[in-house]
């Protein structure tokens, strides 16, 4: 008796005795073979692919501007950076009000206002966190 009792042939039915054991998905009857035998063709990872819309390329400057405040903040001075980074979230909550649903890309998530009003809101707090917090010196 095989060790996985909870092998799965082919067609879906559950392994069992000598005949599950000698069965591999190489010796299975082709006639038998299912569409999820097929072969499917996949793309390679490090294939970069451009954004087929204004919304992706907008989502990217505006991820590339939020790294870039996170960086900044992290190294440098945080009240930059934590503005850089509000600064982003507001970019992308006005392209997200701009730009239509079809148009929206990787900018669309939920609907148009939700989308805003977290990127709003998340936006403005951020700034209001870089001007409020005093000086530690």
């Amino acid at each position: 008796m095989s060790t996985d009792d909870s092998a799965a042939q082919p067609d879906g039915e559950p392994a069992s005795g000598a005949a599950a054991e000698s069965s591999t998905p190489a010796e299975s009857d082709p006639a038998t073979a299912g569409p999820a035998d097929d072969v499917i063709e996949r793309r390679s990872v490090t294939e970069i692919k451009a954004p087929r819309t204004v919304g992706g390329v907008i989502y990217l400057c505006v991820l590339a501007a939020a790294i870039g405040g996170v960086i900044t903040a992290a190294i440098g001075p945080w009240r930059s950076g934590v503005s850089w980074l509000a600064l982003a979230m507001l970019a992308g909550a006005a392209a997200r009000v701009a730009l239509r649903t079809e148009d929206a890309g990787m900018l669309e998530v939920r609907r148009k206002s939700f989308d805003v009003t977290i990127m709003v809101t998340f936006g403005v707090l951020l700034l209001i966190l870089a001007a409020t917090i005093p000086d530690q010196g």
